[in-house]
């Protein structure tokens, strides 16, 4: 069936290839330099609702666009034209046509229009506006030009891409036959200008900070590994930004940010893609309670601009992004879902005990309390967040680059954000001493050290930044991929990223 199905193709490719020939050799095209349109199909379709059914306007209109169905009748042809903003028919009519090609105000005839553009291909037209007896917007074509010829068939357009993988792979045929998905992503672009908007508006400066990394940190993650030949030296894809925009906070600017890839060398899931996109956040004189006034206001301001309105359903679910939302200690979460006060836990043995009567796993890697703490949140609460909550003061132990809590010990100043069980959000009162900072690292050094890939290392540099003095800080990251799934309603990050990684593809 495969060889068929191949063979087939190949078929029709030589066929097509033999009708670019033939319009080549008609002096139209195949691949034009450029057309000049005068409208798009979706202003058409709005400035012209007004025609009544069976008339014409005389304006002369030139659209281009591709060609997505054709139907020919004798000496009469409707296709349907598609751009970027919509879709028009072409009310092809022979004598019009070959009148205006007989006069050599055309580049071909209604013969050849008929017989050598396909499905696929892109075209240019120039006419006036006629609404045929079924109420369908025309362009009554009078001039044609082929902009560029498709070699290869478009996808079925009343089945689509029911291959979920090929929408991913082939993502320029998921676009051309998929409103949807050209919707997702017009929307992400619209909202990464929104957000970089809100943030300018409030005096925030986007300084860019390196990729290339001598030392990844900022995170706990595994990263990518390159090599500087001319240098001969080691680098690291950046696993986050947080430590060059804080040298930055410490160089004096006091409002800061950047929006821009990151690079963790992790597994995939409808989560996870090991490239992806954060804005993160750098306010002098602020503490993570200022930081969940800011993403209060940032996300629910520019949902109501992409999506208008704070209220927006999410798989079926409806969400509330309207302020204030909930906000709730990791340790009332995990004491509400299972029973487990960890405040009372000051044995590892004992909290593991315990962990393991209500049903919940005990990793050998959660080495203390406020571990294990944390994962009693991962697999008892973390996915029942469905409507936006702020998750506050996570154990020390997690938390590396965040201030210890002004009140309560062994924790520190941070929350997460979790909306429809997902993070979304992550921010301090950032760790400002220096002496402090080091032996957190240096903790980390040694985890590292004994088999932990994603542990930090010690960035000297970062430390003498910190010992030249940093203002008081908070400090936020935000995931824009999936905020682009809430926004979307999309339940893969795959659908929001337009390339996303995958698995090399298998060869029959």
């Amino acid at each position: 069936m495969a060889r068929s199905v191949l063979s087939a193709l190949s078929e029709l490719r030589e066929t097509r290839l033999e009708k670019a020939q033939a319009l080549k050799e008609l002096g139209n095209g195949p691949y034009a330099l450029r057309f000049e349109s005068s409208h798009s199909t979706a202003n058409l379709q709005a400035d012209h609702a007004d025609l009544a059914k069976g008339e014409e306007r005389l304006l002369t209109v030139s659209v281009a666009g591709r060609v997505m169905t054709r139907r020919v009748m004798g000496k009469l042809a409707f296709y349907t034209l598609a751009d970027e903003t919509g879709t028009i028919q072409l009310y092809l009519e022979k004598a019009t046509i070959d009148a205006a090609a007989s006069n050599e105000l055309a580049s071909g005839t209604f013969v050849q229009l008929t017989t050598l553009v396909d499905a696929g291909d892109w075209i240019g037209v120039t006419g006036v506006l006629r609404r045929t007896d079924r109420g369908e917007l025309s362009v009554k074509v009078q001039q044609w030009q082929i902009l560029s010829k498709s070699l290869q068939p478009l996808p079925d357009k009343w089945h689509g891409l029911a291959d979920v993988e090929k929408r991913y792979r082939q993502r320029y045929l998921d676009l051309i036959v998929s409103p949807q998905s050209r919707e997702t992503f017009r929307r992400r672009a619209l909202m990464v200008s929104a957000i970089r908007r809100w943030l300018d508006d409030r005096a925030f400066l986007e300084i860019e900070t390196p990729v290339l990394q001598a030392e990844a940190g900022g995170a706990e993650a595994r990263p990518f590994i390159t090599h500087h030949n001319t240098l001969d030296l080691p680098l690291y894809l950046r696993i986050a930004t947080e430590l060059h925009l804080k040298r930055l906070v410490v160089g004096g600017f006091e409002r800061v940010y950047e929006l821009g890839r990151i690079f963790r060398n992790e597994g995939m899931s409808t989560r996870h893609n090991p490239e992806f996109t954060s804005v993160e956040v750098y306010q002098a004189y602020a503490d993570y309670i200022d930081m969940m006034v800011l993403t209060e206001q940032l996300i629910s301001s520019v949902c109501t601009q992409i999506c208008g309105s704070t209220r927006i359903t999410y798989q079926g679910i409806e969400i509330d992004l309207t302020p204030p939302w909930r906000r709730a200690s990791m340790h009332e979460l995990v004491q509400e879902a299972t029973g487990l006060d960890f405040m009372g836990f000051k044995d590892l043995a004992v909290a593991a005990s315990a962990m393991a009567r209500v049903g919940l796993e005990v990793p050998s890697k959660a080495d203390s309390v406020g571990r294990l703490l944390n994962e009693a949140f991962e697999q008892a609460v973390e996915v029942s967040l469905i409507q936006p909550t702020f998750v506050l003061d996570y154990p020390i132990e997690i938390s590396p680059l965040a201030r210890q809590h002004r009140s309560k010990p062994g924790l520190v100043e941070r929350f997460e954000l979790f909306i429809v069980g997902r993070e979304t959000a992550n921010a301090f009162s950032e760790l400002i001493d220096p002496l402090d900072q080091r032996q957190r690292l240096e903790a980390q050094q040694a985890r590292r050290q004994a088999g932990d890939l994603e542990a930090h290392g010690v960035d000297e540099d970062f430390l003498q930044a910190l010992e030249v003095g940093m203002p008081p800080t908070g400090g936020l990251g935000i995931g824009i991929d999936r905020l682009v799934m809430l926004f979307t309603d999309s339940p893969s990050i795959r659908d929001v990223i337009a390339f996303p990684l995958l698995r090399p593809e298998l060869k029959t």
